[in-house]
């Protein structure tokens, strides 16, 4: 009860407190926007200044002014912003009368006023415009003028910017006038460069005799004033301007001065404009055009008007002082009264929180002693929970080292098993292929079993904390192709887009292979496990500048529910969208290696799954005794092997050798049994690719294969076609093709040779009949190499080789020839003349003598340096450079690893 008295006296004098605050602010604040068009001029100052003092004239009102410095663009997007914030009134003086009518328009639209002074504008969607009579500014100068000169004399008027309407109207008024007097000539002019010797008006000044200049401001005609002063010291020309201003050159103060004969007053109306803006705000009807009167102030009323202007000022003066007073009294009013009310509010807090505490002591000493008692029963449920916990752990922990040990046991049975099954599908003598088939599934789910058993080992070596990082420096992109190597096969049966991509292939990082492999395949088996077919994965290998890496594994799968996404790295955890068998075990595990790693890993869900991976650079971030020496991938490939992966389907187990110790085949064929037979039968010797005609070409192109066999009835092109593209394009036509096909006639034989295939074979064939004709047709290939390699650039095209092969060669060294004198000759450039990209000429050259073109070119200039010490024309340093070596040491080296003997031995010997 107590407590509720206090809150309830806390609300009662925050209530009080604010009341007196709020009581300034029971009228509503009237918000007016001013938009300015011009920021350097005399008079445009004036009207913003006499603005600000009719608002602080009123206290509910806000005063708030845009100036756009003669930019439509910007008066519209200040126009803009005052419409977002929804002012009360919006006052325009535009720059231009079109381009600012749209948005007068939208605040039209928007229920908010709209004030046009000054221009009009070329709408009448606005509330009220608020200016001076232009045109009688007009006659006021004409009526002037008519009166000093008697109807004779000629006028010239200087425009300002002709193009607003105040311009307009004020030409129109004298006009008005002076067209009713045949005597007065007028010549009009705009406002240019006073100071250019080529203006108009000095050009006026130099041609005619001029009585009268009437200009459209104060300021032109002042500068009117000044030209002709110059020009000619005792002219008599006089001067009539427009606006009117007091003060430093103001138009009085050049009346007065007698620079002027006349000035007519155009009144800003910036008091009027904040006086229409409260007034259609507090819904008062105002009329839709408020005239301002203007009169002429010449020698005879200007020091009456300065005096009344000097007067306002002072007023406007004092009031701007009495406002400022007023506010500052206000404001220490305010201060103290709420200093005085908060000192109320606290005492009165103080003695409550007197009452308070007395009564608090009280309760405090009961429930202190009901606290012992409470806590006694607490220590002693505590003493008996933990005696309870410490049986279980002790009982656990005999099961799990139980268990343990069995795990371990079931490893060296299945072990047998699959070695023993594994080489039961490699015996010759069993033809069965259904007892094949159930060898396969035998190894298989034992294969499965066995590295379900040691995830559940690694899982007990985790919470056994008994894993210890070793780790070495590992090229990552190796890495991962080794790793997807092993789900190559899947990705080609489901049609899977199984792709990796890595900008630095030379990236190097310091990790346990053993434990990142399982983290690879733990990742990839769940991607392949959810991925449908015809889907898509992927993985990224991105190098940061924050010296980490990001390894990305994404899928097209059937992701998992966003509620669930923190649970996913939990022990045995299975999402709701999972319906397949899983241990649930596999990403812990995988977290955890990470974590080893001093890495995190990180999921998405979206469209599918992505675990990103997030490794440092380096090695400072670990330990010395969690480093080791660089370990052999080839290590790392066969505990790939021994722990691979769980797929839903079969996965065939390949030959890991290098593909590089092995020649390509590129098989085109859309029979996919005979196939399938190929790649049983030639896997083990070769490299085998497959198509089904659709895409051969592409995929020769692509490949570049060593040796292609190619059947003639295909989807798509004919093997004809196939062929004799392939002979033609440069970058293939080196390759030998073998037709393999049922059509055996004299004229399918003749057609097949006719578009350029090396072998033409007959169905049904004898497997080692094609087997010997793809070792000779290589070997033949070989030694075509080898003769190129020997003889360099003495291939002419008589030769016995007359091929494609054998002209581009002899193009290719002609080409070199001629530029071997030149150092500055490079790949790129013969790639240039030879019409080929740098990569396709590596590719060819490579398959065609078996090196690279740098050193093919560096070979044709050692065969030209040995020419050249046989002329004995030139020194060894003077050949070196003249060939483009780097240095003479350099070609000694070279020369000596060719010819077997340095260059001055050479020399010597001739």
């Amino acid at each position: 009860m107590l407590r509720i008295y206090i809150i309830a006296s806390l609300l009662f004098f925050g209530y009080l407190f604010n009341s007196c605050n709020s009581s300034n602010e029971n009228k509503e604040t009237i918000t007016i926007g001013f938009s300015q068009s011009i920021d350097n001029d005399l008079w445009r100052k004036s009207m913003d200044h006499a603005m600000e003092v009719e608002t602080l004239l009123h206290p509910n009102a806000k005063l708030i002014i845009y100036n756009a410095d003669r930019k439509v663009k910007k008066q519209i997007q200040d126009v803009e912003k005052m419409i977002q914030q929804n002012m009360d009134v919006i006052i325009i003086a535009p720059y231009e009368s079109d381009s600012i009518v749209p948005v007068i328009e939208k605040a039209n639209r928007k229920g908010i006023p709209v004030i046009i002074v000054d221009r009009k504008v070329n709408t009448l969607n606005y509330t009220a415009f608020l200016g001076a009579d232009n045109v009688e500014v007009g006659k006021l100068a004409g009526k002037q003028i008519v009166s000093l000169s008697k109807g004779k004399g000629t006028v010239v008027e200087i425009r300002g910017e002709i193009v607003t309407y105040p311009g307009i109207e004020r030409s129109k008024g004298l006009q008005q006038i002076l067209s009713k007097y045949p005597g007065i000539q007028k010549i009009s002019i705009d406002a240019d460069d006073f100071n250019s010797p080529k203006s108009k008006f000095v050009k006026l000044l130099d041609s005619l005799s001029i009585d009268y200049v009437f200009g459209f401001n104060d300021l032109i005609a002042y500068n009117a004033w000044k030209i002709a002063k110059e020009k000619r010291p005792n002219n008599k020309i006089k001067f009539i301007g427009v606006d009117g201003l007091n003060g430093t050159n103001g138009g009085v103060e050049f009346v007065k001065e007698g620079v002027l004969t006349g000035t007519i007053l155009y009144p800003t109306g910036g008091a009027e404009a904040i006086k229409l803006a409260l007034k259609i705000k507090n819904k008062e009807i105002v009329p839709k055009m408020n005239k301002l009167n203007t009169t002429l102030i010449d020698t005879l009323n200007a020091e009456i008007m300065s005096s009344q202007f000097d007067k306002i000022s002072l007023q406007q003066s004092d009031i701007e002082n009495q406002q400022h007073f007023i506010k500052e009294q206000l404001q220490k009013y305010s201060s103290q009264s709420n200093l005085l009310k908060a000192l109320i509010v606290l005492s009165l807090v103080i003695f409550l929180f007197a009452i308070h505490s007395i009564y608090s002591r009280i309760i405090i000493s009961r429930k202190k002693k009901e606290l012992e008692l409470t806590n006694a029963k607490i220590i002693s449920q505590r003493n008996e929970i933990e005696k309870f916990a410490d049986e279980i752990k002790r009982s656990n922990e005999v099961r799990l080292n139980f268990f343990t040990g069995l795990s371990h046991e079931f490893k060296t049975p299945l072990t047998l098993i699959m070695s023993s099954t594994e080489s039961l599908m490699e015996e010759e003598k069993i033809r069965d292929s259904k007892l094949i088939d159930e060898m396969k599934l035998i190894y298989k789910n034992s294969n499965r079993l066995l590295r379900l058993i040691n995830q559940l080992l690694d899982f007990r070596k985790l919470e056994e904390q008994k894993f210890t990082l070793q780790a070495s420096k590992t090229n990552i992109f190796d890495f991962t192709n080794e790793v997807m190597i092993n789900f190559k096969a899947e990705a080609a049966r489901r049609n899977i887009d199984f792709q990796l991509s890595c900008k630095s292939k030379n990236l190097e990082l310091f990790i346990d292979q053993n434990l990142m492999d399982k983290v690879y395949f733990n990742l990839l088996s769940n991607a392949f496990k959810f991925t449908p077919d015809n889907g898509k994965i992927n993985i990224s290998i991105v190098e940061n500048q924050d010296n980490t890496v990001k390894i990305s594994f994404k899928d097209s799968g059937i992701g998992i529910p966003d509620n669930e996404l923190s649970n996913v790295f939990q022990p045995f955890f299975k999402a709701s969208n999972n319906s397949k068998n899983s241990s649930g075990i596999g990403l812990h595990l995988s977290k955890e290696f990470v974590l080893l790693h001093h890495g995190t890993i990180d999921l998405k869900s979206k469209q599918g799954s992505e675990f990103v991976i997030t490794l440092l650079k380096g090695n400072n971030h670990l330990a010395k005794d969690e480093i080791v020496e660089n370990i052999d991938n080839k290590n790392i490939a066969q505990n790939i092997i021994t722990n691979h992966l769980e797929l839903e389907s079969e996965v065939e187990n390949f030959n890991l050798a290098a593909d590089s110790e092995k020649h390509s085949i590129l098989i085109i064929e859309d029979n996919s049994d005979l196939v399938a037979f190929l790649q049983a039968k030639l896997t083990k010797e070769y490299t085998v690719y497959t198509s089904d005609g659709s895409d051969g070409i592409e995929k020769a192109i692509e490949i570049i294969p060593d040796i292609i066999i190619c059947d003639i009835n295909l989807v798509g092109k004919d093997g004809y076609e196939i062929s004799k593209a392939l002979k033609k394009d440069l970058r293939s036509s080196h390759i030998p093709i073998i037709i393999l096909t049922a059509q055996s006639s004299k004229e399918a034989v003749l057609k097949g040779l006719q578009s350029g295939v090396d072998q033409y074979l007959t169905k049904p064939f004898s497997l080692s009949i094609l087997k010997q004709s793809l070792s000779s047709l290589l070997f033949n290939r070989e030694k075509l190499r080898y003769y190129y390699t020997n003889n360099i650039y003495r291939v002419e095209p008589e030769s016995r080789f007359g091929n494609p092969e054998q002209t581009f060669i002899t193009k290719m060294n002609e080409i070199i020839q001629s530029n071997v004198e030149n150092p500055k000759f490079s790949v790129e450039d013969l790639a240039d003349k030879m019409s080929v990209s740098r990569v396709q000429l590596y590719r060819k050259v490579k398959a065609i003598m078996g090196i690279n073109i740098s050193d093919h070119i560096n070979n044709i200039k050692l065969e030209k340096a040995a020419e050249l010490l046989k002329l004995n024309e030139m020194n060894i340093s003077e050949i070196a450079y003249s060939l483009g070596f780097s240095s003479p040491n350099y070609f000694s080296t070279a020369f000596k690893n060719k010819f077997g003997v340095s260059p001055k031995e050479y020399k010597t010997s001739l």
